[in-house]
């Protein structure tokens, strides 16, 4: 799969960076592993909002709506393939 086609080019360094942050997150013991997908989601948009905001121009609502779902898109599907990725390093580890 070409990620290129749907994550702009510029996001797509979120998807190590949200990589290593699960990562992180899994190796604190306080932290429930099931959350770690939705906190990584979260994390994701919430960078997304920062580079749409900051490479745009919002001159009325209509541009706010659309660097807000913008963001929110780009944001999950960088923690999605942040996740994938993770999943396919533990399938290529894994003892059949």
């Amino acid at each position: 799969m070409d990620f290129t086609e749907y994550i702009n080019a510029e996001l797509l360094i979120l998807v190590p960076v949200l990589y290593f942050v699960g990562m992180g997150l899994k190796k604190a013991a306080w932290f429930k592993d099931t959350m770690i997908p939705a906190i990584l989601g979260c994390c994701g948009v919430v960078l997304s909002l920062l580079w749409v905001l900051a490479t745009s121009t919002l001159i009325g609502w209509q541009d706010g709506v659309l660097a807000a779902f913008t963001a929110i898109v780009q944001g999950i599907l960088c923690a999605g393939a942040s996740v994938y990725i993770n999943q396919i390093a533990k399938q290529a580890t894994k003892d059949d």
